[in-house]
């Protein structure tokens, strides 16, 4: 298992000041957001999926090929229908190789009668030697909701992205792929993406990080989040239909770019 986790977990961004009580989510890795993106009326930001446990339908498991698979799902609860009041099956799994992590999602509408709509996003925090070294591809030509200047909406010029101030963007209609430069140990990642049109990029720099109890002063030049995402418009889901998203996380090397990838898992 060591070998596998040494390239992908590695390139994961966890705070020093993380909080691991189950209460709230933990500052790293890929929290999962739904049914809500942003603040929210009824219940905690980014919805409920990021601090209430998962079930463990398929423990890891070597398969044939030497992939370690997993498999994870919600659904909804008395809890859950508290803050959202909806009948739903979430699922999550998991494929670890060597260089690669893959994330397909299920989330199904099992009601007879009723439509409930949605936002969904992996909020990926990446590990960087220094945030204001990276590159991000894919961005170029799209839109963006800007967050730091009153939800303003811009065309993104840049044949390719950098973070050097605050930055809280929501890019839509954006490429299938991304490439982000000088990860851990200078390497490149490729996030590649099915059937979410959105993608976030944040960093909150020196001052907004202070604000933050669980993320230190200083880390902020250490991390970058680009988060694959639907989220500028929410998913309508008619009953007993269903809703399927992928994501793969790939570690290239400092000079190579790897032939694609085909999500049929």
């Amino acid at each position: 298992m060591t070998r596998f986790s040494s390239s992908i977990t590695d390139s994961l961004y966890f705070s020093k000041q993380a909080v691991f009580d189950g209460k709230k989510a933990i500052r790293g890795g890929i929290p999962f957001v739904f049914p809500q993106f942003g603040a929210w009326t009824f219940g905690p930001p980014h919805g409920f999926a990021r601090i209430i446990r998962w079930n463990v339908e398929k423990s890891p498991e070597r398969l044939p090929s030497g992939d370690i698979e997993a498999i994870f799902s919600i659904m909804d609860s008395e809890f859950t229908r508290s803050l959202w009041n909806s009948q739903f099956r979430l699922t999550y799994r998991l494929i670890l190789r060597e260089k690669e992590l893959h994330f397909n999602i299920g989330v199904y509408n099992p009601s007879r009668e009723d439509t409930f709509s949605f936002n969904l996003l992996l909020h990926t925090y990446f590990k960087v030697p220094d945030v204001r070294r990276c590159q991000i591809t894919g961005l170029h030509g799209c839109t963006f909701v800007d967050k730091t200047r009153d939800n303003q909406i811009f065309q993104e010029g840049r044949d390719v992205v950098t973070v050097c101030e605050w930055t809280d963007r929501i890019y839509q209609n954006t490429q299938p792929e991304h490439i982000i430069t000088n990860v851990v140990s200078g390497r490149k990642m490729r996030v590649q993406k099915y059937n979410f049109p959105d993608t976030v990029v944040w960093n909150p720099w020196q001052e907004k990080a202070r604000d933050i109890p669980d993320f230190g002063d200083d880390e902020f030049p250490n991390m970058i989040c680009v988060e694959s995402g639907h989220v500028s418009s929410p998913v309508i889901l008619l009953p007993g239909t269903a809703f399927e998203a992928s994501q793969i996380l790939q570690v290239l090397s400092k000079f190579d770019l790897l032939p694609g990838i085909n999500f049929g898992f």
